[in-house]
């Protein structure tokens, strides 16, 4: 083709050792970026500084506090809550949950700020206490109250009294990424001892700070097992396509130094290692592959032929270069799409990776060549070195094309149609897969005790000390009462509960009292009376803002998609818009309803991203193959893949969570690659070679089909080992890329041929 080509690759050959070095020195500068590398497992890194949930949520709790907490939840085996020797376990575990790092609150049903009335005294002191003087008659009075108590069941205790919990308030400065796992080490610790104590008790830990700590295990553990699998997958893989000892070493050594810069270069730039962006490692193994294993095919392919080895090299450069190029740009393109997503890792993820492309693709046209001209190569001259089994699939889709043409678009349009079904779903707690601590605690809790799901308000007053006005706890009592009779709905905080309880106790434990209070001064001072005698760490600051203007609601659900959250929310939002004044009309915020609106938005801005990415790389090709028909052919086989993955996931699953919404931009360029190879070798044939349609496609299939078919076995290998990982955003990654790249490999060698025999059979 170019002069360029030709001349790069006998410099390469040339200057070889220089290159080498060269090489040498760029990898130890990038790679001392990695000492910079963190771990960051704070689930709000998945949110950016823009997204309006999560200002919603920072806005609330700087009004509040934040929920972030470490959950103890405790099920004696006898199934008895109320026991003197549980008791004292919930006294003891109470007591020592003040310990755990960072922590501002401690609630349980031992500590629950029990009130009562001594003539005009209000009495408000800790519901157990000293559990082992408690008489019968003690312990069946402690059981009516707090199954009776609205803020405790299915809140700190299940309806039946078998679980109950300690819960614990976790309110971290932030200096350090390490906070959280000091957090989670220490209550780990904490659960032990208790149940070396306690035999007879089962414990578990939940909560939002194991929560996070569980992102960065699961990093952690995809970094461990993951990268040592890929790279076995990889060893494997090349090993039997090139039946090269030299062959294998050289490319498994491009595949680490591509990994080692692109890690490098993100320690350099600051990039903190998520459970998302934690693959690129292992995306990296994967994708350096290709560019290797089609200059050492091409180079090993003119060595059976006859050609010394520096010339097989040259000449594996001259005609790999261009499209070795393409695919690796589109591919980098696709991966740079992620900087349109609303995730921050996924940012990251796609800098990372596209780096690491770039990186590959270097040193496979630098360094690859220069390693191999020192190498001591052998191989014996064969009569034909072409590829029989593609000759046979050449032959059958010539022969065959006119009936393949429109067979393979009905399938293209069958399976598209799937993508019907597709709902945008997610469920954050079902992330982890049962071999976490933190999935199996997660569903004791949802099936014993309490949900795990919470939407959050601040219901405004509209005025200062508004809180106490009868006519505004009415209404927010009747929000109460309308979640509460909503199926799912397990529990709901309110401050209403207190100022009921209140009115109650000061009328002599009248029951008929237990209402909102008639007159607005009599609500303020029962409130000002019980805040008065409230111990320090249990005041009601995480309920009432500071000019008691405002309170908040928190509504805990159970078994709730992401669907569910937000059409609750979009409900109550219409409830408050005709039963609420103008003031208390708000949206819900917390974590759930930010995991639940995410899916959504991120899918709607990678839509338009991978649209432009796909434009962009279709110029790009029409450029590069000089042809503005074969690069408008291209869009067919490049775009159908991805529409196709996602009509299969839609009848099989029907749902896509956040760890789909990236797939499109993952693979948008990658699925380019085959069809970069076998336009750029059909382009050959017709130009240099003069052959007609038919026989270019079989001249392609004749020296790329069995690259393509073995690079993208590669691929699919390695993303297929994502579907290891524990953590069901990885695994629903790795399976649908490689669901989307075996199809593309299966439009290549079928529909592409065809297609070019049609649209360019008569020029």
């Amino acid at each position: 083709m170019g002069w360029f080509e030709d001349v790069f690759g006998k410099w390469v050959v040339k200057n070889r050792w220089w290159i080498i070095l060269a090489t040498i020195v760029l990898v130890i500068a990038t790679a001392s970026g990695a000492r910079f590398l963190t771990i960051n497992n704070d689930t709000r890194v998945f949110f950016s500084e823009e997204n309006p949930q999560l200002q919603a949520l920072e806005a609330l709790e700087n009004t509040y506090n934040k929920l972030d907490n470490v959950l103890f939840v405790i099920a004696p085996k006898d199934g008895n809550v109320i026991t003197r020797k549980t008791l004292g376990a919930i006294e003891e575990l109470t007591e020592a949950s003040w310990q755990v790092p960072y922590s501002s609150r401690v609630d349980s049903i031992s500590n629950f700020q029990h009130t009562e009335v001594d003539e005009d005294d209000l009495i408000v002191e800790d519901l157990v206490r000293n559990s082992e003087a408690l008489t019968d008659a003690d312990l069946k009075k402690i059981k009516e109250i707090v199954l009776a108590e609205p803020q405790l069941v299915s809140n700190l205790i299940s309806k039946s009294g078998h679980v109950t919990a300690v819960n614990v308030i976790v309110l971290a400065p932030g200096k350090s990424m390490n906070e959280v796992r000091e957090v989670a080490v220490f209550a780990r610790k904490m659960a032990d001892e208790f149940r070396q104590r306690h035999p007879d008790i089962d414990l578990y830990l939940a909560g939002g700070v194991l929560f996070d700590n569980a992102f960065g295990e699961a990093s952690e553990d995809d970094m461990k097992a993951l990268i040592p699998m890929m790279f076995l997958t990889m060893v494997v893989m090349v090993g039997v396509m090139l039946r090269s000892f030299y062959g294998t070493l050289a490319t498994l050594i491009v595949i680490l130094l591509s990994m080692i810069t692109g890690m490098g270069l993100a320690g350099w730039l600051g990039i903190s290692i998520t459970p998302a962006s934690v693959n690129a490692p292992t995306l990296i193994l994967t994708l350096a592959v290709a560019d290797s294993v089609h200059i050492l095919a091409t180079m090993f392919h003119h060595m059976h032929e006859g050609k010394t080895k520096r010339e097989a090299i040259t000449e594996s450069v001259r005609v790999n270069l261009v499209p070795v190029f393409l695919t690796s740009v589109t591919t980098s393109i696709g991966f740079l799409t992620m900087n349109f997503s609303e995730v921050p890792p996924f940012r990251d993820l796609g800098n990372i990776v596209s780096m690491g492309v770039m990186a590959a693709f270097l040193y496979s046209v630098f360094f690859l060549p220069a390693l191999m001209a020192v190498l001591p190569l052998r191989f014996k001259t064969k009569k034909d070195v072409g590829c029989g089994s593609c000759n046979w699939l050449a032959d059958l889709i010539i022969s065959k094309h006119k009936m393949m043409f429109p067979g393979v678009i009905v399938i293209i349009i069958l399976l598209t149609a799937g993508l019907l079904r597709i709902e945008f779903n997610d469920n954050f707690i079902e992330y982890f897969d049962d071999s976490y601590d933190i999935r199996i605690a997660t569903n004791f809790v949802q099936d014993n005790l309490s949900g795990l799901d919470r939407i959050e308000y601040s219901l405004e007053s509209g005025e200062t000390g508004g809180i106490n006005n009868p006519d505004y706890l009415a209404t927010v009592e009747k929000l109460a009462e309308w979640y509460r009779s909503q199926p799912k709905t397990v529990h709901v905080s309110t401050i209403t509960d207190t100022m009921k309880r209140l009115n109650r106790d000061m009328h002599a434990g009248d029951e008929s009292y237990y209402r909102i209070p008639d007159q607005r001064d009599l609500a303020a001072q029962y409130l000002l009376l019980y805040e008065m005698s409230l111990p320090f760490g249990l005041d009601l600051n995480n309920q009432i803002n500071v000019d008691k203007s405002a309170t908040r609601m928190v509504v805990t659900l159970n078994e709730v998609t992401a669907t569910d959250l937000r059409v609750m929310d979009e409900k109550a939002r219409e409830w408050l818009k005709a039963n609420a004044p103008e003031s208390m009309l708000t949206y819900g915020s917390g974590i759930s309803i930010m995991w639940a609106h995410i899916t959504g938005r991120n899918i709607t801005s990678m839509i338009a991203a991978c649209f432009w990415a796909l434009v962009l790389i279709s110029g790009i090709l029409v450029v590069a193959l000089r042809s503005l028909r074969l690069g408008l052919v291209s869009l067919i086989p490049n775009l159908a893949p991805s529409l196709m993955a996602f009509g299969i996931w839609g009848m099989i699953r029907g749902e896509i969570g956040l760890g789909l919404s990236i797939v499109v931009s993952m693979t948008i360029g990658i699925v380019v690659d085959d069809t970069v190879h076998f336009l750029s070798k059909y382009l050959r044939a017709r130009r240099e070679g003069g052959m007609d349609a038919s026989g270019a496609v079989r001249y392609a299939f004749n020296h790329v089909g069995r690259a393509m078919w073995v690079t993208t076995a590669a691929l699919v290998a390695g993303f297929s080992v994502l579907t290891y990982s524990g953590y069901r955003m990885n695994f629903d990654m790795g399976l649908m890329s490689a669901i989307t790249i075996t199809l593309a490999l299966l439009l290549d060698f079928f529909f592409l041929p065809a297609l070019l025999i049609k649209v360019d059979g008569g020029k």
